[in-house]
C-alpha cells in the first residue's frame, strides 16, 4: 500500500478547510442530494463527499458506508487531492498502490474508485466527490465529465456555506460560524468536563477612526485586529468577528490564568504593530473574560452576553 503524499499547500489547505466550519457538522440535504444522484447516475453502491483534514477523511455526505470518517493514510481521496483531474483506479487489485489496502482486502472491498477533487475559491483541494464500486470497471470521457459536473455543484454548495459562516472583510468566522463551532466545543466540554474560556473584545474609539480617517481606514483596523487575533490563537481555539467592531475567542481547555496570559500576548502583538505602523491612531481594545459554566450558560448566546457585559463594564471603567 502506498500512503498519499501531502499537497504542497498542505498548511494553507487545512486553514481553508477549518475556516469553512464544515467538519463534524450535521448531515445536510444539499450534499446528500448530490451523493444520491452520483450513486444512481453511475449505478454504484457507494458515493461520498469527502473532506481531507490533517489526519483523516471525513464524510460530509455518504451513501453506502456505515462510517463517517477514515484514516487519511489508507484513503483513496488523499491521493485524489494531489491532482486537478478526476482520479481513477479501474481495478484496485491490479494497482500496486492499493492492492493490499485495508479497504480493498476487507470491507467494503473496493475494486473501483473515481474521485473528482473539490476546489475552494483560493485553489486549495478540500476533498472529493467520489464513487466506489465492489467490482472493477472502466470510466470513459463521458463519465469523467458527468462526475466533474456534479463535483462543480458540490463546490458551489461549499462556497455558499463559506459565505454564510465567514466574515467577508476579515476572512475569519462570522457570528454564525462562531456559534456553530462553539456549540461543538461546549458540548464536548460538558461531556469530558474540560474548562473553556470566552474572551469578548470591542475595539476602543473605533467610531472616531471611521469619522476622522474614513471607513477604508476603519476596515484596515478591523483586518489588522483580526489577523493579530488569528496569529495569537492556537489551532484548537475558535475566533470570530461577531459584527461591527466586536470579536470573540473561545479558548479550549483553558483556565482563567491562561486566558489572561493570552490577553497579554495579544496586547503585546498589537502594541508592536501600533509602534511599527506609526499611524495617527492606535488599535486598542476592551475585553471581558468568562469561564464557561453549564449551570449559568445554557446556550452560547448566554455565554456571549456574559462576556459582553464584562467587556462593557471594563470599557466604561
Amino acid at each position: 500500500m502506498t500512503k498519499p503524499k501531502l499537497p504542497e499547500d498542505e498548511q494553507a489547505r487545512n486553514e481553508t478547510l477549518k475556516l469553512l466550519n464544515i467538519l463534524d457538522t450535521q448531515q445536510d440535504e444539499r450534499f446528500d442530494r448530490l451523493t444520491r444522484m452520483a450513486q444512481k447516475m453511475f449505478n454504484v453502491p457507494i458515493a461520498v463527499v469527502s473532506l481531507v483534514d490533517e489526519e483523516r477523511i471525513w464524510f460530509k455526505s455518504c451513501v453506502g458506508l456505515p462510517v463517517r470518517e477514515a484514516e487519511r493514510d489508507i484513503s483513496f481521496c488523499g491521493h485524489a487531492i494531489l491532482g486537478r483531474e478526476v482520479f481513477i483506479v479501474p481495478n484496485t487489485l491490479e494497482d500496486e498502490r492499493f492492492y493490499d489496502n485495508p479497504w480493498v482486502i476487507g470491507e467494503p472491498k473496493i475494486r473501483f474508485y473515481a474521485g473528482c477533487p473539490l476546489q475552494a475559491p483560493n485553489g486549495s483541494k478540500l476533498g472529493t466527490l467520489c464513487i466506489i464500486d465492489s467490482k472493477s470497471r472502466q470510466f470513459d470521457e463521458n463519465d469523467i465529465q458527468a462526475l466533474s459536473d456534479l463535483a462543480a455543484t458540490v463546490e458551489l454548495e461549499i462556497s455558499a456555506l463559506q459565505m454564510a459562516t465567514v466574515d467577508e472583510l476579515t476572512n475569519i468566522s462570522n457570528r454564525r460560524g462562531f456559534l456553530m463551532l462553539a456549540e461543538q466545543i461546549i458540548n464536548s466540554a460538558i461531556r469530558y468536563k474540560t474548562s473553556e474560556t470566552l474572551l469578548f473584545f470591542d475595539l476602543d474609539k473605533f467610531k472616531s477612526i471611521n469619522d476622522n480617517y474614513g471607513h477604508a481606514e476603519g476596515d484596515s483596523a478591523l483586518i489588522t485586529f483580526a489577523n493579530t487575533l488569528k496569529s495569537t490563537c492556537r489551532d484548537s481555539d475558535v475566533f470570530a468577528r461577531l459584527g461591527g467592531d466586536e470579536f470573540a475567542v473561545l479558548l479550549t481547555n483553558t483556565t482563567k490564568l491562561i486566558a489572561e496570559e493570552f490577553i497579554q500576548r495579544f496586547k503585546g502583538s498589537l502594541d508592536q504593530l501600533n509602534s511599527a505602523e506609526n499611524r495617527e491612531y492606535e488599535i486598542t481594545f476592551s475585553h471581558g473574560i468568562v469561564m464557561f459554566d453549564p449551570e449559568k450558560h445554557a446556550t452560547i448566546e448566554q455565554l456571549l452576553e456574559a462576556g459582553d457585559a464584562l467587556m462593557f463594564k471594563a470599557k466604561h471603567n
